[in-house]
């Protein structure tokens, strides 16, 4: 069998390009759902039990510092190997590796919690291919792309990370 490449997946799983870089779909998104009134304040509306997407980013398409207002766990499909950038409220600095080498310390699944801004970018490879579950589910309401000068105002030991990861 012949190796996948990213324009495979992204023709057979019909990906589309996404806000904060790389390309998606949408795969799973439960028919059952959470009042508002039994969610956090932070979330404005009903949410779905979970959603799920297939993601897939290369050399070319990182995906640029975002933040949510759910759990998201990345899982690992196909292709190389990815580092995941994570900026908890407090500032603290995370670096994970996703990926199938787990002699190198590379995970099949990251988890990045709510409210944590993170960026991901491919650190060996020609593409990655994860798929990524979010609980309560995704909506793009509670999707917010980091805005660089603000970002850095409030982080400014991490200045050069963000600059790489966002949009001028």
């Amino acid at each position: 069998m012949a190796e996948k490449t990213a324009e495979y997946y992204i023709e057979k799983l019909s990906l589309l390009a996404h806000p904060e870089g790389g390309y998606y779909a949408e795969n799973y998104r439960s028919e059952e759902s959470i009042e508002k009134s039994a969610l956090p304040n932070y979330y404005p509306s009903a949410r779905t039990f979970g959603t799920s997407i297939y993601f897939l980013l290369t050399p070319n398409s990182v995906s640029n510092f975002h933040r949510l207002n759910s759990d998201e766990i990345w899982h690992f499909h196909d292709g190389g190997t990815a580092c995941i950038h994570m900026l908890s409220p407090e500032g603290k600095l995370v670096s994970k590796t996703i990926g199938k080498d787990l002699e190198k310390g590379q995970s099949f699944q990251v988890v990045i919690p709510k409210h944590h801004w993170f960026a991901a970018e491919i650190i060996q490879g020609d593409f990655i291919l994860v798929g990524c579950t979010v609980s309560p589910g995704f909506e793009f309401e509670d999707f917010e792309l980091a805005d660089r000068s603000t970002l850095a105002s409030v982080y400014p030991d991490h200045k050069t990370l963000i600059e790489r990861f966002t949009k001028a």
